[in-house]
């Protein structure tokens, strides 16, 4: 409980120094309850219960001093603290504090929220205490949920309610195996209380927008630098440093949105040691421990540009592909930061299918 003080403390101040003259804020309190989706036959035995908690959220509306809020239609982003009991004295409980965005649809009553942050259990995987565990191999891990509900505020003066579906996704990315990960889905309740007494107009669209909405760009080249570290899923094989560059060229063909085409160089060092340990315990499967562990990708993207923060998702193929792992697709998706009009930061999760193999951290330069 020591970490979930913590999040508390971040979360009330960043409520408490955040307030400005073109925004409003509320808060929203929602209890859920649900189930453990079963992705994987391996976590069978971690279902038990209906995981149950809570979600405090922080809102800060926006309405149309900045292009982009337009472009989205006036959405509000965040901050939120949940905490979640996992109904299984193997997973234990789940504390965790997000950035989120909720997106309007049906003149405003249909609200989806996107967050993503950090989670902390205080029960993970430990080969002598807690080795049922499978789940979670870190106690501090990466988690998404999503929240979709029906809302409606001021019913009772300041009070609101809202009602919904919830996701919430936990896993470490494979920096430390196990990494089986969980996944609840559950339905929420929750009141809303608006911390502002009245509500600015929202600015309607003008010349300018409807010229953005035009607006292309030539071609634009990037290169990209990621690294981290990642594990097998062979339990206690070792962490080791992995090394990505990419190339890819972009065309933006509207304010939100450009395409990609691009290819990768993945030095994954954990390979190296998977590709020894598979030659010497499975000496049947043609394997001889000499096999190249890097690998050549292809592949094709979408960028969303939100603000400075955009949302990237790519597809990629192994054109170089000397020793099988998990499949010649992979996927990625994430966040970029744009410090300049150039340079750019990124933090992305890679996997194959619904299974991670990195959390990558990422600079980049886009002429």
């Amino acid at each position: 409980m020591r970490f979930s003080f913590i999040f508390f403390f971040c979360f009330f101040s960043v409520i408490s120094f955040s307030q400005d003259k073109e925004h409003t804020s509320y808060v929203d309190v929602n209890y859920f309850k649900g189930n453990i989706a079963l992705h994987n036959n391996s976590i069978l035995h971690l279902i038990k219960g209906h995981p149950e908690g809570y979600i405090i959220s922080w809102n800060k509306k926006t309405y149309g001093y900045n292009n982009w809020e337009k472009r989205f239609n006036y959405p509000d982003y965040g901050v939120s603290y949940a905490y979640q009991n996992l109904k299984n004295d193997v997973l234990g409980t789940v504390a965790s504090l997000y950035g989120h965005y909720n997106f309007y649809f049906l003149k405003r009553h249909l609200i989806l929220r996107v967050g993503q942050g950090l989670a902390y259990t205080e029960n993970p995987y430990d080969k002598y205490d807690n080795f049922k565990n499978i789940a979670f191999g870190t106690a501090i891990m990466s988690s998404t949920y999503m929240m979709l509900n029906f809302k409606k505020e001021h019913i009772i003066d300041r009070f609101g309610l809202q009602a919904g579906v919830t996701l919430i996704h936990y896993s470490n990315g494979n920096v430390k195996a196990p990494n089986t990960s969980i996944n609840t889905i559950t339905l929420n309740v929750g009141l809303t209380y608006s911390l502002d007494n009245e509500e600015p107009e929202y600015i309607a669209y003008n010349e300018e927008d409807a010229v953005l909405k035009k607006y292309t760009e030539p071609l634009k080249y990037n290169l990209v630098f990621r690294s981290g570290v990642n594990e097998s899923d062979v339990v206690d094989s070792g962490q080791f440093p992995f090394y990505i560059a990419s190339a890819y060229v972009d065309k933006r063909i509207n304010i939100k949105s450009a395409f990609q085409l691009g290819a990768d160089v993945f030095f994954s060092n954990f390979l190296k040691e998977h590709i020894l340990y598979r030659s010497l315990a499975f000496p049947k499967n043609n394997n001889f421990g000499d096999e190249d562990y890097k690998r050549v990708g292809v592949f094709v993207g979408h960028e969303l540009f939100i603000n400075r923060n955009t949302l990237i998702t790519q597809l990629g193929y192994y054109v170089y592909y000397p020793f099988d792992f998990e499949g010649r697709v992979y996927l990625r998706a994430g966040l970029k930061r744009y410090f300049s009009k150039k340079w750019f930061g990124v933090l992305t999760i890679k996997s194959h299918g619904a299974k991670a193999e990195a959390v990558e951290f990422g600079v980049g330069v886009r002429l």
